[in-house]
């Protein structure tokens, strides 16, 4: 424990607590959530206790006939807690991991604390004892139910919005007036005289005590305990090597090295390259899990900048982050309707053909550029931005595929995969999203003279002599 990191005491008869879940924010620093569940734990001068549940549901089977989540997303996301617990463990605290449906875990859990609680309670002592619950605040239509469900079976759930770089209040519209086209919302945005982002929350200093009964707590489950995917040496995300560690640290470390080596400053001429750790920032695998918030990352491309001065490259960092916001927007603002198969559209997709899928899975559509970005993804669970707008232009405009059978391969494959900016994108190519030109449609054979002329990328994943 750092000098500057205290945990007070709790009388071993205190009862209540705060329970904070963690879902998809594995982090301290900058973590709205977190500061508000310890600071009613404190306020209470009862205990505090951080939980992960492994959601089965997430890892359960697709309606596609194959798992949702692939090895390589699940080793990335089994090191990113241990990673949190290991942070955890040096401010006084262990992180309880849980696995089933996360509200029938949590519930258990505060049952169990209850009757534990009540146990040791002396006689004629307090009843059943105050326990809260603090998380993120997630749109996508499976979080919101896992929350409604928890606040069905009684739990006192408190959610805080924190996933976006900017905040909802500062916005120029309401959430039901997000305009559906980034063009506009950008524009809007830039134009309404924002900060570029509000400053990142420093990490705690004061630690509420673990629960006294931490003893009989349910155990820790694992949700990966095999050995993680070999490294590929052909991988641009190397991210089951040293060089690429999962968890607050190392999303630290690449963001260091990114500005250091003065990258931001080439990404906007790089950013479209199909292969290579540096062609990008790569920072997406650490956001997806929380490792690192959009607002830390802004944070240090303005520092950055303040340097060695803005550019391009370091605007087009920014511009990117809007579209991740746009992405979460749009699902406060539609909901559930971007989730029906026709998406905001009002033409059903064309009818899966399994036989046809299988081969863009595997990469064996005899599109050699496609063929060798789904190559890669199984391989190593990454691909480029612009391969992924390739491949999945590929499965809906030339091989008639169902969009959402794609967005599925993705969200089982990708280590970076997040349900907001995945749906987004691939409602978007379909054209069942908010694009304005009704869907977006790659030229295998233009994209492949643009971006791998020489054959490199398709020699590498085998798909050229």
């Amino acid at each position: 424990m750092n000098a500057s990191e205290t945990v007070s005491p709790v009388s071993p008869g205190t009862s209540g607590g705060v329970i904070h879940w963690f879902r998809q924010d594995l982090r301290l620093g900058d973590h709205p959530a977190l500061h508000r569940s310890l600071a009613q734990a404190r306020q209470r001068g009862g205990w505090w206790l951080p939980v992960f549940v492994y959601d089965s549901t997430q890892a359960g089977p697709s309606p596609w006939g194959f798992d949702r989540m692939g090895p390589h997303r699940r080793a990335w996301w089994q090191a990113t807690v241990d990673a949190l617990d290991a942070q955890l463990q040096t401010v006084g605290h262990r992180l309880l991991t849980l696995s089933g449906p996360p509200a029938q875990a949590l519930t258990e859990l505060v049952q169990h604390l209850q009757a534990a609680a009540a146990r040791a309670a002396p006689p004629n002592g307090s009843t059943e004892p105050t326990i809260d619950l603090w998380c993120e605040d997630l749109p996508a239509p499976e979080e919101q139910d896992v929350v409604a469900d928890l606040r069905r079976h009684g739990l006192a759930v408190h959610t805080v919005w924190q996933g976006t770089l900017l905040d909802l209040a500062d916005l120029p519209f309401t959430p039901s007036q997000v305009p559906d086209t980034f063009t506009q919302f950008r524009q809007a945005v830039e134009r309404s005289g924002l900060p570029t982002a509000p400053a990142p929350q420093p990490r705690p200093t004061h630690w509420p005590p673990p629960p006294p009964l931490w003893p009989e707590l349910p155990a820790t489950s694992r949700w990966w305990t095999g050995a993680n995917p070999v490294a590929d040496p052909r991988a641009s995300f190397p991210s089951h090597s040293p060089s690429a560690p999962a968890g607050e640290a190392g999303a630290q470390a690449r963001l260091v090295q990114y500005c250091a080596r003065q990258l931001p400053h080439s990404y906007n001429a790089t950013r479209n390259r199909v292969h290579g750790f540096d062609a990008s920032s790569k920072l997406s695998p650490w956001l997806a899990t929380g490792a690192v918030s959009p607002r830390q990352a802004m944070a240090a491309i303005r520092q950055f900048e303040a340097a060695h001065g803005a550019n391009d490259g370091t605007y087009w960092l920014w511009f990117e982050l809007l579209w991740r916001d746009h992405f979460r927007l749009l699902h406060l603002k539609h909901g559930r309707t971007l989730y029906r198969a026709r998406g905001l559209g009002r033409t059903p997709p064309p009818p899966h053909n399994d036989a046809v899928f299988q081969r863009w899975c595997t990469g064996h559509t005899g599109e050699p550029l496609v063929d060798a970005g789904m190559r890669e993804l199984a391989a190593t669970g990454w691909l480029s931005n612009r391969m992924r707008q390739i491949v999945a232009s590929y499965l809906i405009h030339d091989l008639q595929g169902d969009w959402r059978a794609g967005a599925a391969w993705f969200e089982a494959q990708l280590i970076d995969h997040d349900v907001f900016s995945n749906h987004g994108n691939w409602l978007y190519i379909a054209g069942r999203g908010t694009d304005p030109r009704g869907g977006r449609r790659f030229n295998p054979t233009k994209q492949t003279l643009e971006h791998d002329p020489d054959g490199h990328y398709r020699r590498l994943w085998g798909t050229l002599p």
